[in-house]
């Protein structure tokens, strides 16, 4: 049996004006999903917790079968084991974000762009060494990552309630008081200070300046944490297989459960990501393995925009370039599978940020199952599918074990 783990980040929304009063998920073209929908069964599952974050690092440890009450410690040691950084005792990783901010005076700060324009990883790649070459220290090392993600590496403690936020929470807002929180760390305005510098002179904003792109003028550091400890998915269940993303925080979760994690090149976290690339990836993989996930970042990139109509192209580039082609093959193969098409939290256009919300999701079996829904895949016909069928919201430990069919061993 080989088992398919689809992740269309942030897919989910609520009724949208400018579609008409229809979800993206409504709006789009999503043939292959509808026509499996309809052949499986519906499920709600919560992968965001009570009292956590309604991050993609919580929500993708739930949908890997982990409890993020007992292995979560915070989202930047997960792309750290994605860059193959070793944290030694002791240290702590933050994300670092290359945003853009402006400073219309007193001191205020205003975030504009999370992405900095989504910047290229080429271009961040070197702004990231710059900082690194001039602002790195036994006690500070920075590593550049995909695009505007990427990582510091503080070794040292942090005071007792201190607390740090995604910038993509806050675009148009005035987010002077969470840069504040940052000199409760003797070692972070100094180092905040030395970014602005750095990055202002650098050619690679002076380049996007001159074209019109937004530049990379500051740096937001937060999801910081320890090391995990969590036992890999051939540990808990017996299965091996591989991980296929762009983002550095879905690879650091597939090293951390054992997986492998393959590259594509071209793999973008956006709307002009290697679809193609991806979908052989992943049918690659299940030729030797019995276990694969396949995530897409474009859906929740845009939700974090707020753009409608790009929500609903990368839904429905999600259904036809990664969905369709990887279930074709498979049928061709004629090997049974189990497949799972999901997101792993919601990402609503009107809020621009995550909602902790149960998610919808569909299991299709290829052998057939007793009562399929007979519904196409969207947040209502989920919603409407488990009521009917008196079916309790599942947690993601409990779903990964239905899915793969098999109890964890501890």
């Amino acid at each position: 049996m080989k088992y398919i783990l689809l992740i269309g980040d942030g897919m989910g929304d609520v009724p949208v004006p400018a579609l008409g009063g229809r979800t993206p998920l409504e709006a789009a073209a999503t043939p292959a999903m509808d026509r499996l929908a309809r052949q499986s069964e519906m499920l709600l599952v919560r992968t965001v917790p009570e009292g956590y974050p309604p991050g993609s690092d919580v929500a993708n440890l739930s949908l890997l079968g982990y409890e993020p009450e007992r292995c979560y410690t915070g989202r930047a040691p997960l792309e750290a084991a994605s860059l193959g950084v070793e944290l030694a005792p002791g240290e702590i990783a933050f994300r670092c974000n290359l945003v853009h901010v402006e400073r219309p005076g007193d001191g205020r700060l205003i975030m504009i762009d999370y992405s900095s324009g989504h910047i290229t990883t080429g271009e961040s790649r070197q702004l990231i060494e710059a900082l690194q070459a001039e602002c790195g220290s036994d006690r500070l090392r920075l590593y550049p990552g995909v695009s505007y993600r990427h990582l510091l590496v503080y070794g040292g403690e942090l005071p007792a309630g201190f607390a740090t936020v995604p910038p993509h929470d806050h675009s148009d807002q005035d987010v002077t008081g969470f840069f504040q929180e940052y000199r409760r760390i003797a070692a972070f305005p100094p180092l905040l200070a030395q970014a602005e510098r750095i990055l202002a002179d650098h050619p690679v904003n002076l380049e996007r300046q001159r074209q019109g792109q937004r530049t990379a003028n500051a740096i937001w550091l937060w999801g910081e944490g320890k090391r995990p400890a969590m036992a890999t998915l051939a540990a808990r269940f017996g299965i091996r297989g591989g991980l296929i993303s762009a983002v550095d925080l879905l690879k650091g979760l597939g090293v951390l459960g054992g997986l492998t994690v393959v590259e594509v090149p071209g793999a973008t976290g956006y709307l002009d990501t290697n679809y193609e690339g991806k979908a052989q990836a992943a049918l690659d993989v299940l030729t030797r393995d019995d276990f694969v996930l396949v995530h897409v970042e474009a859906p929740d990139e845009t939700g974090h925009q707020g753009l409608a109509e790009e929500k609903v192209r990368a839904v429905a580039d999600f259904d036809r370039r990664i969905v369709a082609p990887i279930v074709e093959t498979m049928e061709s193969r004629g090997e049974p599978f189990r497949l799972v098409v999901t997101m792993d939290h919601y990402t609503p256009l009107h809020r621009r940020t995550h909602e902790d919300w149960p998610v919808p999701m569909f299991l299709y079996d290829s052998r057939g199952i007793a009562a399929p829904s007979g519904r196409p895949y969207t947040e209502a016909d989920v919603l409407a599918a488990v009521r009917a069928s008196g079916q309790a919201t599942l947690s993601g430990a409990a779903f990964f074990q239905r899915f793969v069919e098999r109890e964890a061993r501890e």
